[in-house]
């Protein structure tokens, strides 16, 4: 049997800004789920500055993957935990505090696969309320072709159901977590399940993006963001979130 209920896993590039919000909001949600055991696992990616530090320091395990593919490093993460259920959650972001508590009824009830969670952002402006528009036209596509409605923002799922779908796919260098959503879900139909979203807790996430790019990029920039939803697209992927910081 496991000893862990949840493992928690942070993809962190460069993270000492927000990493330590990110393990408290964890360890909040964590003693809300008492008494289910609550690993952090945060993956360190390419760092150079104190993420590995700060992360040891708040009690987290703390592995290194140097890959250039977000899916490559969520799959690290995942498969060096020991929890029996998966929740993932990017490093500036922080989960509401009956995050866990939602995720294991959802779960326990027997009608969810798996799912994701409504996202708030830290600050909100005409232009980040229309970039976000931009990438939800972006998205329909994808929710057509898996006729779903795939929620996003911190995903929750069984670390079973993550290796029956073989993990995030290391041939995508963006987009990785709404394909994966998207097996998920066509899986979960297999079982009679459903992909779901969380009704009551959330995430709120930085609007770092929007800070160093401008709140107005992505539609300014449509040709990028379309070059980014291919999932494929190196150069545009690199532009965008690899060699940002």
């Amino acid at each position: 049997m496991n000893e862990y209920g949840f493992s928690v896993v942070i993809p962190a590039h460069n993270e000492e800004k927000y990493i330590s919000r990110c393990i408290a909001g964890i360890r909040r949600a964590a003693h809300y789920a008492s008494p289910a055991k609550v690993e952090i696992i945060v993956v360190a990616n390419r760092c150079t500055d104190r993420t590995e530090e700060i992360s040891k320091c708040y009690g987290a395990k703390v592995i290194v993957n140097n890959e250039k593919c977000i899916s490559a490093i969520r799959n690290a993460g995942i498969k060096a935990a020991s929890g029996k259920i998966i929740v993932t959650i990017d490093a500036d972001s922080i989960m509401s505090k009956y995050s866990l508590c939602e995720i294991s009824k959802y779960l326990q009830s027997g009608k969810y696969i798996g799912g994701g969670s409504p996202i708030r952002f830290d600050r909100m402006s005409i232009g980040i309320l229309c970039s976000a528009a931009a990438v939800a036209v972006n998205l329909v596509p994808i929710m057509i072709r898996n006729k779903a409605a795939l929620s996003g923002g911190m995903f929750w799922f069984y670390k079973k159901d993550f290796e029956a779908v073989e993990g995030f796919d290391e041939t995508l260098v963006s987009l990785e977590d709404m394909d994966f959503a998207a097996r998920l879900n066509r899986w979960g139909k297999t079982q009679g399940k459903k992909f779901g979203s969380l009704r009551h807790s959330y995430i709120i996430t930085s609007s770092r993006k929007f800070d160093e790019f401008g709140d107005l990029y992505l539609i300014k920039n449509m040709s990028i963001t379309k070059r980014i939803f291919t999932g494929k697209d190196r150069e545009a992927a690199d532009k965008f979130y690899y060699d940002v910081r």
